[in-house]
């Protein structure tokens, strides 16, 4: 249960006619429930939509534990009609997670982590539905029903804030998918490959697009190898060689976050654990740590972020000291000491900060200041 006990915070309502009104809907709460329900509808617009259209859910999943009620929203968007499925999924999980936010029941480890969740059951249901639907269809003529069961050898890799766990409320999903092509025939190339861009521009279309229902996760494909001239999925042969042979600073940087989120999880592992000896060189290369400032730099003279610090319209996510430098500034770090020390290796920006001040890489002043930085935003 929700218990009184375990809400250890209310947000104070700017809106107080709209939160009591819909603090209303729920006549069965009270205490610091009611508090919380008054509270997060007179302080958000949004939420306020959320807690009217779902106060028949909300107000029986009061009876369950936080926990309980998001892993029965995970199991419930398993349906035969996915589109509306996963939008409901998506809205009762975003009122859910802002709650316990809102709270104090869930630290912002578990509600990054409950997103993330949220995006890996959405995108493997779609992809499993899409796939089964190909081949049932005589598109994978070269697949069996047990190959269905790894997806035909497609493997999505979550990149960025998916890959680490840390998604947030408005976060985009940041994927690469590939197919394993070993398990193919040559002569199937074409037809395989053709096959798995139709089902990856479907998927795309089924998480992103906005209906009646709303969207489910906007997603972008644009961290893939040469976006510009490569298909929406490609071979994971042609994304080593990509590597090996063009990748560039931002690319290894890009690429300590991921992780196989959906479909052949086994082989985009193994194509992960391939792809170590590019992003982590056991010398350092003091080109890329120049990359990365030029990077660094060339961020802030497209965001118009150069020049002196003002709070009035600062950019708490892209400006000085946002979310993106403390991300960056792990990652360069990472570059630098990772081939050598593996310790340093970690996909979350808050471990890593840690780990590269116990291992004197950085100052422990500055870690502790970073980390007490980035929650807030």
């Amino acid at each position: 249960m929700w218990a009184e006990a375990s809400i250890t915070h209310l947000p104070l309502s700017y809106d107080k006619a709209r939160g009591a009104e819909i603090a209303a809907l729920y006549p069965s709460l009270e205490g610091r429930q009611k508090a919380l329900i008054e509270g997060a509808a007179g302080s958000s617009q949004y939420l306020a939509g959320l807690l009217a259209k779902e106060h028949d859910w909300l107000e029986a999943s009061f009876s369950q534990t936080v926990q309980a009620s998001f892993d029965a929203i995970l199991k419930d968007a398993d349906q035969p009609d996915l589109s509306t499925s996963l939008r409901v999924a998506k809205r009762r999980a975003s009122l859910l997670i802002a709650l316990a936010d809102l709270g104090g029941i869930w630290e912002l480890e578990q509600v990054t982590d409950a997103l993330s969740r949220l995006a890996e059951r959405a995108i493997q249901l779609g992809l499993s539905q899409l796939v089964t639907q190909a081949f049932e269809g005589g598109k994978l003529p070269m697949c069996s029903v047990d190959d269905l069961k790894t997806d035909c050898g497609i493997s999505v890799i979550g990149m960025g804030k998916l890959g680490a766990h840390e998604l947030n409320y408005s976060s985009d999903i940041d994927l690469i998918v590939l197919f394993d092509e070993t398990r193919y025939e040559p002569d199937d190339y074409a037809q395989v490959r053709q096959t798995f861009v139709r089902i990856t521009q479907a998927l795309v279309k089924l998480l992103s697009a906005n209906t009646a229902e709303g969207y489910v996760f906007r997603t972008d494909l644009r961290l893939r190898p040469d976006p510009s001239v490569t298909p929406v999925c490609i071979a994971m042969e042609a994304a080593e060689h990509y590597y090996e042979s063009l990748g560039r600073t931002w690319e290894r940087a890009a690429m300590i976050k991921a992780r196989p989120v959906a479909g052949d999880v086994v082989a985009g592992q193994a194509f992960l654990v391939r792809l170590k000896p590019f992003i982590w060189r056991r010398h350092l290369d003091f080109a890329a740590i120049q990359d990365a400032q030029d990077m660094l730099l060339k961020i802030r003279e497209h965001k118009g972020l150069q020049g002196a610090m003002t709070f009035p319209g600062h950019d708490i996510k892209l400006g000085r000291g946002g979310i993106r430098e403390i991300e960056f500034f792990a990652q360069t770090h990472q570059l630098i000491f990772g081939g050598r020390d593996k310790t340093v290796r970690g996909a979350r920006t808050m471990e890593t900060l840690a780990v590269l001040a116990e291992t004197g890489r950085i100052d422990k002043s500055a870690a502790d200041a970073l980390r007490k930085a980035y929650p807030k935003h």
